[in-house]
């Protein structure tokens, strides 16, 4: 059983950064794909960003297209999310989660998910 440990969160006001980590307890086929989703108060899960251990083609929300990015470091089994010129909207809980397969696959179908971790924005 892969477990996803997610850390990194906190507050910051508009505009500021803050970089998500996920650590990945150990890399399985079921944990090829990695992505990032959020959930606001009374709103639905939203996908933010994905990657795949094997490649850089990472797939973006539009809402965060050029101001998030994902990285991954595959020698110390973790994921992160570089987070620049944040907004209130971006204020949620981060989850990471992972699947077998690319992207699309872990975009639509996440199979094992993290604990998440607060991110909040002020202004």
């Amino acid at each position: 059983q892969v477990q996803l440990t997610e850390s990194g969160g906190g507050l910051v006001k508009a505009g500021g950064s803050l970089r998500l980590s996920c650590a990945v307890s150990r890399r399985t086929f079921g944990s090829s794909a990695m992505a990032w989703f959020r959930q606001a108060p009374g709103a639905e899960r939203e996908f933010v960003a994905a990657i795949t251990w094997a490649d850089d083609s990472p797939w973006y929300a539009p809402s965060v297209m050029g101001r998030f990015t994902i990285a991954r470091d595959n020698a110390k089994n973790t994921v992160y999310l570089q987070m620049n010129s944040l907004k209130l909207e971006d204020t949620a809980v981060y989850y990471c989660a992972a699947a077998a397969g690319g992207v699309t696959e872990v975009r639509s179908k996440p199979e094992t998910w993290g604990q998440g971790t607060q991110v909040t924005v002020s202004s």
